[in-house]
């Protein structure tokens, strides 16, 4: 590959250490070159470190004429830009060229210019109209990926890279003494020294540092505090040290070219901003056997667990701050503890290696998805159903489907309809479009080759005919805009009125290509319809294939309720229906018998909290009138911990479907509570009997299933359960073949 790489040339700090250190392996192998929009140091160290490095200098009109030229000249493959200045000529040259254009955001580039309001206005405003012109953006972290997503980049397009660091590094220029004495800092075998490498700039928050560092040298004379970097707030920053720590405590040591030896003397790195991507001064200190202390922002969690390799505190808690500082200082066994953990888990994470190696996959990525664009007129699907209402097993089913397409074909395009699209987009990783923007959907359906309808019940009226209405109509859009059609998954009915039977019947059966069921039921509801004449298929739900969390995960998530390791969980996961209000103290007693005479801690789980969370607190309450305490979990949209916590489970009783679909996925031994038919449809399905209606669930009918449950073990449901994955398998393996079936097999 030949790659052109552009970079204003006067960063400094993580963009510069990024850059070099990432253009210095790659051109190892790839052909690269560096173009900087100014002399100075950066082309200059590039230069040395081997990398191939131009400088461009002047007006962007004559930048952009120069590199026109060159790539022509020289056939690049692709642009890869770095900044604003950069994402500006990159944006201009991808129109000369048509040279697909990759930036990396280091950071927020909202507050790049924080406290800089001429430039905010100016270089600001000009990035983010420039950010939106490239084809594809790579983010330093996983939150910075999240934080485009939430502002509507196209996950399709995103990737996330580490910032890598040499770990196999020789002895410092100065050991520990030298450097310390150097900068004329007094220190003992007792000193602890904390240091931060910077820019002095508001979004690094250098006077929260200060300020809780003079709480700590108060307790812990001994204490010494480094502040490398420059920037505008440098004077104030001074001047504030001078007057809250003690003289010769704390010193400014201006950029710091030797960073090996400046964190080979620090003891503790300290990072105080209010944002980050992944701040390269996090595994440079880690691979230098330095202890953190970091604010929780941006991608540093991802790397520093809290009371585990290192400490963190919320932005500007100066309090905690200055505690986490006092507590290192006073007990080097665990700092020495915390910084021997980061720095195994840093190497692991963050080699110069691994770096390399996910740019290159990224390039390989990026070259395939615009050569597979060029080429097709269409591509994609888009995803209709019930999500970003917060309905957790709605959500685990977009989960679900997304993995289960991209393990067939990692470079499909995907896009879902949301009530929530940036959460979606962030959560799911997918393209999101908000589901009421009928001219958003419009343009995305006249993109996309598949729409699929499905992923839950969706063709009912038992909550609104409304609803039933627009998941038709989207139907109808979709293929008059020339979307093949699927209905993925679906559960059907019930359909009640006259009208709305025979409105289904017809658009089905015009409109659809394609249909998988989640059930029997489901199938015999279709052809009660009159849908005649479709390719038709019972498989099984989705949310068969989520893949429950670690159980380290689902234990952390445990211990936040007081549920302990040796807890044997009773999931009850009831909902607000017509007539559900009556059998609250039913649910509750069938708790209180749970834990009673059978020993089991009950847990209620507020599957869709907006909804669930009222009733759940109310049994809750209710049980704990008796004695028995039932925690209340609100269901995260992370499915996988759901999943997870079903399966830690003995036993589940639900009125909520995916409560017993994800429990019948992990063996764990149920009875459902059904308000509607689908879920005595599924029950059936399963072959497993425990059942009642919403009108039977009093007490004794509850307690008495719950006993049942006792007496069944879960490899009673194995068995059935490997089936209903294998044929949720399926639903993925009907679209791909509707995909590829030439147009005269079409509808």
């Amino acid at each position: 590959m030949k790659i052109l790489h552009m970079i204003s040339g006067g960063d400094v700090g993580g963009a510069k250490t990024h850059v070099h250190t990432l253009l210095a392996g790659l051109s190892k192998t790839e052909d690269v070159l560096l173009v900087c929009f100014m002399e100075g140091p950066f082309a200059a160290e590039a230069a040395a470190l081997g990398i191939p490095t131009k400088v461009f200098p002047g007006l962007v009109s004559r930048v952009v004429r120069q590199l026109t030229a060159l790539i022509q000249r020289e056939g690049f493959d692709l642009i890869h830009c770095h900044g604003s200045r950069a994402n500006l000529v990159g944006s201009l040259l991808k129109r000369k060229t048509g040279l697909p254009t990759v930036t990396t955001v280091h950071s927020d580039y909202r507050l790049d210019y924080l406290g800089r309001p001429v430039a905010a206005l100016t270089y600001g405003t000009v990035n983010k109209v420039a950010l939106r012109q490239m084809d594809f953006w790579i983010g330093v972290s996983r939150s910075t990926v999240d934080m485009l997503h939430q502002r509507g980049f196209d996950p399709n397009k995103t990737f996330v890279i580490s910032n890598g660091v040499p770990f196999d590094l020789a002895p410092p220029a100065l050991n520990r003494a030298q450097y310390l004495e150097r900068l004329g800092l007094s220190h003992s075998p007792e000193t602890t020294v904390f240091g931060i490498a910077a820019r002095l700039n508001p979004v690094k928050d250098i006077g929260t540092l200060i300020r809780a560092f003079a709480r700590t040298v108060e307790a812990c004379p001994a204490a010494r505090l480094i502040i490398a970097g420059d920037g505008e707030e440098r004077d104030q920053l001074q001047e504030l040290a001078s007057r809250l720590c003690p003289p010769g405590t704390v010193v400014f040591a201006g950029w710091v070219s030797d960073t090996h030896s400046f964190y080979s003397a620090i003891d503790v790195n300290m990072l105080t901003s209010l944002s980050e991507g992944f701040p390269y001064a996090l595994p440079e200190g880690a691979s230098r056997h330095c202890a953190v202390i970091a604010s929780r922002v941006g991608g540093i969690p991802a790397l520093v667990e809290h009371e585990v390799n290192g400490l963190l505190f919320s932005p500007r808690d100066v309090d905690t701050l200055a505690a986490h500082m006092i507590r290192l200082a006073r007990d080097h066994g665990l700092l020495r503890r915390y910084a021997d953990r980061l720095y195994a888990d840093a190497k692991a994470k963050y080699s110069v290696e691994a770096t390399v190696a996910q740019q290159k996959e990224i390039y390989e990525t990026v070259l395939r998805r615009t050569a597979r664009a060029a080429a097709r007129d269409r591509d994609g699907i888009l995803i209709c159903g019930a999500y970003g209402k917060g309905n957790s097993g709605d959500d685990a089913i977009l989960q679900a489907m997304v993995r289960s397409f991209r393990e067939q074909d990692p470079d499909l395009p995907l896009y879902a309809t949301s009530r929530s699209p940036g959460q979606t987009a962030r959560e799911v990783g997918i393209g999101s479009v908000y589901a009421f923007n009928p001219l958003g959907v419009r343009r995305r359906m006249k993109r996309t080759a598949l729409y699929l309808s499905g992923g839950g019940s969706l063709i009912q009226d038992a909550t609104s005919t409304r609803s039933l209405w627009y998941y038709l109509n989207s139907i109808r859009s979709a293929k008059r805009l020339g979307n093949l059609v699927m209905m993925f998954g679906c559960g059907i009915g019930p359909v009640r009125r006259s009208i709305n039977r025979k409105r289904a019947a017809k658009i089905i059966t015009a409109c659809v290509d394609r249909v998988t069921l989640r059930d029997e039921a489901s199938l015999r509801e279709l052809e009660a319809l009159g849908v005649t004449g479709i390719p038709t298929q019972v498989t099984a739900d989705m949310a068969f294939l989520v893949q429950p969390a670690a159980p380290e995960r689902v234990e952390q998530i445990c211990a936040a309720q007081g549920i302990g390791p040796q807890d044997r969980l009773l999931i009850l996961a009831p909902r607000p229906w017509e007539g559900s209000a009556l059998h609250l103290g039913d649910f509750a007693a069938a708790a209180v018998h749970a834990a009673r005479v059978h020993g089991l801690k009950p847990v209620l789980l507020a599957m869709e909290p907006g909804k669930d969370l009222g009733v759940c607190s109310r049994i809750a309450e209710l049980a704990g009138q008796q004695g028995v305490s039932c925690p209340v979990l609100e269901s995260s949209r992370d499915a996988e911990a759901l999943v997870g916590l079903i399966r830690r489970a003995e036993a589940v009783l639900g009125m909520r479907l995916h409560s017993l679909i994800f429990a019948a996925a992990q063996g764990t031994p149920f009875a459902g509570v059904s308000y509607d038919p689908k879920v005595a449809g599924f029950v059936d399905y399963m072959g497993q009997g425990l059942c009642c209606t919403l009108e039977e669930a009093d007490a004794a009918r509850l307690c008495a299933m719950i006993d049942q449950l006792r007496l069944r073990s879960g490899a009673d449901f194995q068995q059935t359960a490997q089936r209903l994955r294998a044929l949720a398998a399926k639903n993925t393996a009907a679209a791909f073949a509707l995909l590829k079936q030439e147009p005269g097999e079409r509808k």
